[in-house]
């Protein structure tokens, strides 16, 4: 590797703590991402949806934006990405135990539906691809508000067939809104492999709907930080939107309910497991002398132990009361 492929971050603006950061925050995912699998395994929670094998371009992403001022609506595996834009391996815990205290839904909506009020998490649900007309309605806030904040959504790639995908990027493309879309594309829509599913370039559709469309290597996380940056200076510049394609591939099944050797080979999975996109930007801060084998296993071992801890938190925490099923569903009393 030369000089300047070590040094890359420093070409992108970003310094060695930030890069530390990212892996950081990668590795965080990961570990609440196999401990909820075993969690689930063993009964103690019902279900569960992972994220192995896209924390790369989650968190490449979280860093190009703006945590203050951007409004994020992620998909169902973005565990990555809230983790970095500020939610705690505690609270994601408390989402996957169902318990009350948790701040996406007080316990009432499975776990990888996200929101956040004070992170700018917008709400999401179960039908796939409803994100993205409301990334759209964010963004046009940001127009008519004359305010400088982007609206960032992602999406699977089964999810760039639905027409709520088509109808989002034509009203964006129309109006020139500031939203970035980031498709996911994990090679999956569900047992649907890419080719069965999708004729063509996810990002090519961007054409259709007059503005850019950037496919990127999903598993490179530079690459990644360098396209998000990129569209948000468009978006804040008045440029409108940007859609972007990053490729990678889910490592895991489509969730814990699925069994994914019925649709792909053994061989397949774990060819894609060598090219992950962890393991490489951790061989990149190897390359660059930030980091050690001695460091990576301390901080593995301090995520185990955060992991373990936020489990017997939400172990513990008490469930939402039956009365509070039709909160917020209703108007209460003393509400406007």
């Amino acid at each position: 590797m030369s000089v300047g492929q070590r040094l890359k971050h420093r070409q992108l603006g970003l310094t060695d703590e930030q890069v530390i950061e990212m892996y950081t925050y990668m590795l965080k995912a990961r570990t609440f991402d196999e401990r909820s699998f075993v969690l689930q395994r063993s009964g103690k929670i019902a279900f569960h949806v992972s994220g192995i094998g896209q924390e790369t371009a989650q968190v490449a992403a979280a860093y190009a934006l703006n945590k203050e001022k951007d409004y994020f609506l992620p998909y169902y595996r973005d565990y990555g990405f809230v983790l970095t834009v500020g939610m705690t391996m505690r609270e994601l815990m408390l989402s996957v135990f169902a318990k009350a205290e948790d701040p996406n839904s007080g316990g009432r909506q499975m776990p990888g539906h996200f929101s956040h009020r004070k992170l700018n998490i917008v709400t999401g649900s179960s039908p796939v691809t409803t994100q993205v007309p409301h990334a759209a309605g964010f963004a046009l806030a940001a127009k008519m508000k004359k305010q400088e904040f982007v609206s960032f959504v992602t999406f699977g790639d089964g999810s760039s067939n639905q027409g709520d995908f088509h109808e989002g990027c034509n009203f964006a493309g129309v109006h020139k809104l500031p939203v970035i879309l980031m498709c996911e594309n994990n090679q999956y829509a569900i047992s649907v492999p890419l080719h069965k599913q999708v004729s063509g370039s996810i990002a090519e559709r961007a054409i259709g709907y007059g503005f850019p469309g950037v496919k990127v290597d999903g598993r490179d996380a530079l690459e990644v930080y360098r396209v998000v940056k990129e569209a948000r200076e468009r978006a804040i510049r008045g440029e409108g939107p940007t859609l972007i394609e990053a490729v990678m591939y889910r490592i895991p099944p489509h969730s814990t309910s699925d069994n994914d050797m019925l649709y792909r080979t053994k061989e397949e999975v774990e060819e894609n497991k060598a090219k992950d996109g962890l393991l490489a930007f951790r061989q990149y801060l190897f390359d660059c002398g930030l980091w050690s084998e001695a460091q990576d296993a301390e901080l593995a071992a301090a995520l185990l132990e955060e992991v373990k801890e936020a489990t017997k938190y939400a172990e513990l925490a008490p469930f939402p009361a039956p009365e509070d099923t039709l909160r917020h569903v209703y108007a209460e009393e003393g509400e406007v």
